[in-house]
């Protein structure tokens, strides 16, 4: 992700499942104004039901997955770390911490529109991606601080990538755990992000 987003006129995309895969491939080849690629994911999918036929996506336009009128916490997911994404929004719904989550779709080029709504509508923004350092997180952080949206200090951006180490091989369940980009360091990572509370509500350290 990282080297090919550096790339001028670049489209890189990373599917949450295996019917984002298909509808990915199918955009890949009706895609005509310059290179593409896409994250081919590896072990099983999450069980979706298949598309009969591809739809080619909107270039750089992400989708909600969950919303939530309340949510403080909102996990912006890259690729198949979306299911975790969910399971971790279960967990903090179930600890009273209200949860948007969206999938990206694209690291390149960004959906500004629904990042920076994000950023605006929400105390904590939690990037996730199957990726190193450098790559989706960096560029969502540069948009914000481009943008503005950090000056005032009204939202905590923390971005979850694979740590800056060769992993041993393994299933994809254990090394996405060993790396953090599982559903308990999302919780783990919301919790310890989270604004203090008093008196039962949120209370924001302006900059």
């Amino acid at each position: 992700l990282a080297y090919l987003c550096c790339l001028p006129n670049m489209t890189v995309m990373a599917a949450a499942d295996e019917a984002e895969l298909v509808h990915m491939v199918a955009t890949a080849h009706a895609h005509d104004s310059g290179p593409i690629a896409l994250r081919y994911p590896r072990g099983e999918g999450v069980g979706v039901e298949l598309p009969e036929r591809g739809e080619a996506l909107a270039i750089g336009k992400g989708r909600m997955v969950r919303q939530d009128a309340e949510a403080r916490v909102a996990i912006l997911s890259l690729g198949t770390r979306l299911s975790e994404a969910l399971k971790a929004a279960d967990t903090l719904s179930d600890q009273g911490v209200a949860v948007t989550v969206a999938d990206a779709r694209f690291a390149k080029p960004l959906d500004e529109a629904l990042i920076l709504d994000l950023a605006q509508s929400h105390e904590v923004l939690i990037t996730i991606e199957e990726g190193s350092r450098g790559g989706f997180g960096a560029m969502v952080l540069h948009l914000l601080s481009e943008r503005g949206a950090l000056d005032a200090g009204r939202v905590r951006v923390r971005t979850l990538t694979l740590p800056d180490l060769y992993q041993d091989h393994d299933s994809p369940e254990k090394m996405y755990a060993e790396a953090g980009l599982d559903a308990a360091t999302i919780v783990k990572t919301a919790l310890a992000t989270l604004p203090e509370r008093k008196e039962g509500r949120s209370r924001l350290r302006l900059a």
